[in-house]
């Protein structure tokens, strides 16, 4: 247990400077301060899980990732079974996600099955953060606004772009869409 709990720390650190975020940026999106995420790093304290929620969901994993131990971790590669796709954590209402993939931490690539509930979206401002997204579309309709322009995107379509550009999804229908959704995270 004590390995767990001193591993959260190293990887909050982590994902927040993938994703190119200074402790007060991380702050202001989880609405912890600064400085006890900056203890939380380096593991001068334990955060309650009010406080570890609240900063999952603001580098868009579970609190899972952060206490998981990985039993694979020194194997060259991971089975993911039709039966065992876990849930992936997203806090887009209408947007149901099931990994295909290997633990996030360990690869560069991450990817799921999506479903997409008619009308649902991204929200209303575009995201930006390192990497590059891959959607391949199994059914229905999606939309995707990168930077000026928009994709249209039905079954056996496929979009491929950088995140650092400011991004948008929807599904502009009455009807649900279905995609195979890949995440690449920047080093």
């Amino acid at each position: 247990m004590d390995d767990v709990v001193a591993g959260i720390g190293p990887k909050v650190r982590k994902l927040r400077q993938e994703r190119g975020l200074s402790l007060q940026q991380l702050a202001q999106r989880a609405r912890v301060s600064a400085a006890a995420i900056h203890k939380l790093e380096r593991n001068g304290m334990v955060p309650t899980v009010a406080t570890l929620m609240k900063i999952a969901a603001a580098l868009n994993r579970s609190v899972a990732y952060f206490v998981e131990e990985d039993e694979d971790g020194d194997r060259p590669a991971v089975l993911v079974p039709a039966r065992g796709r876990r849930p992936v954590f997203t806090s887009k209402k209408g947007l149901e996600l099931r990994s295909v993939s290997g633990p996030y931490g360990r690869f560069l690539l991450a990817g799921a099955m999506a479903a997409v509930e008619p009308a649902a979206d991204s929200g209303p401002a575009p995201m930006e953060h390192p990497g590059e997204e891959l959607v391949y579309a199994l059914g229905g309709r999606l939309e995707f606004d990168v930077e000026d322009e928009t994709f249209t995107l039905r079954r056996g379509d496929a979009l491929h772009f950088r995140t650092d550009r400011p991004h948008r999804w929807r599904n502009p229908t009455d009807q649900p869409a279905r995609a195979l959704w890949l995440a690449i995270r920047s080093r």
